[in-house]
């Protein structure tokens, strides 16, 4: 990260800016975020009676709805060719005793929550929702491959898939809500750069972390 700079109250845009994603880890963001949201979109067609109705076309938005969930996992597949996006993975599976501060900061609503490139709430969110797409993947194809498996574990399936999909929406909800708060967040990864300033706010130890593994 570049040296403290001398006039803090320059423009945002004249002050220095730290890169922050490779165009690789924002194409593979935008892909996961398309499928997911047309996962969405189609689950809210097949159970919400006014949506069904207003689009129609059922068979149709089963067969988009499981494609797009079998495909989630590509874009992050295919982007782990990217050198930059396996340092990001390594970052986000790595927690230390400033993310247990910075959550108990978080918690009681106070300053001080000291994060490297990622705090703790985004690596606990990148963590849960990992998690969560296996296990919808792996509960979805159990409803779509209706040999795979006896009734009664389909019909657990069926159960777990549904309720999961409801938390998933509240969790995407949040973090949505999270990212509209924060417009340099959101600039750094559609430009692939954030304000030297926002960074050294935010992510105080960042500038400390192994840019190597």
């Amino acid at each position: 990260m570049p040296p403290r700079p001398d006039a803090p109250s320059a423009p945002v845009a004249e002050r220095p800016r730290v890169p922050r994603f490779t165009r690789a880890e924002h194409r593979v963001h935008r892909a996961t975020a398309t499928l997911m949201a047309v996962c969405v979109l189609t689950a809210g067609c097949l159970y919400l009676p006014f949506l069904a109705e207003l689009v129609g076309r059922r068979a149709l938005m089963v067969t988009v709805h499981e494609w797009s969930g079998i495909l989630l996992p590509v874009p992050l597949l295919l982007g782990l060719g990217s050198r930059a996006l396996r340092i990001d993975l390594t970052r986000l599976n790595r927690y230390g005793p400033h993310d247990r501060q910075w959550l108990r900061a978080a918690l009681r609503r106070r300053g001080g929550r000291p994060a490297g490139k990622f705090n703790a709430g985004q690596k606990l969110y990148a963590a849960w929702i990992a998690g969560a797409v296996l296990v919808m993947l792996g509960t979805g194809l159990l409803m779509w491959f209706t040999d795979l498996a006896p009734l009664v574990w389909r019909t657990g399936a069926t159960f777990v898939h549904d309720w999961l999909a409801l938390a998933v929406v509240l969790v995407i909800a949040g973090h949505v809500w999270k990212a509209f708060g924060d417009p340099e967040s959101r600039r750094g990864l559609r430009t692939g750069s954030v304000d030297a300033q926002w960074a050294r706010r935010e992510h105080p130890l960042w500038e400390h972390e192994d840019n190597t593994r």
